[in-house]
């Protein structure tokens, strides 16, 4: 099923969930997130985390992993191991956003989030 976005690119405004989407045989794996944020507005941060599921419905109480907070633009990846997670079958991210100084209170960032199988990836480079 991986590779694809666990969040296609979207603008952000407040705090929020992006849809779930099934492991299939990646459950137990190592997984390489690649996040992006391509729109921002200075004076700004955004907190980042995925979060798993066995069932699709309970996401638990604590994150899979967490990016470090951002506040600029550019891509930024994170290894995530699944191995101590095989009851995870879905995964999805959610954020939170903050905005100070002057001007519009509401954040702005345009972000995007891809998750690949890490396993994948070395193959195709020890094949090149």
């Amino acid at each position: 099923m991986l590779p694809e976005f666990l969040l296609p690119e979207t603008t952000v405004r407040e705090a929020g969930a992006g849809p779930e989407i099934g492991l299939g045989g990646e459950s137990g794996g190592v997984l390489l997130l690649t996040l992006g944020i391509t729109r921002i507005i200075e004076q700004e941060c955004l907190d980042l985390s995925i979060w798993g599921s066995s069932d699709g419905s309970d996401w638990g109480s604590k994150p899979l992993i967490s990016f470090p907070q951002k506040f600029y633009c550019g891509t930024y990846q994170m290894v995530l191991d699944l191995s101590d997670y095989r009851e995870v079958k879905y995964l999805r991210a959610q954020w939170q956003v903050n905005r100070w100084g002057k001007g519009d209170s509401k954040p702005l960032f345009t972000i995007y989030l891809f998750v690949k199988e890490l396993q994948t990836e070395i193959a195709a480079v020890g094949a090149a």
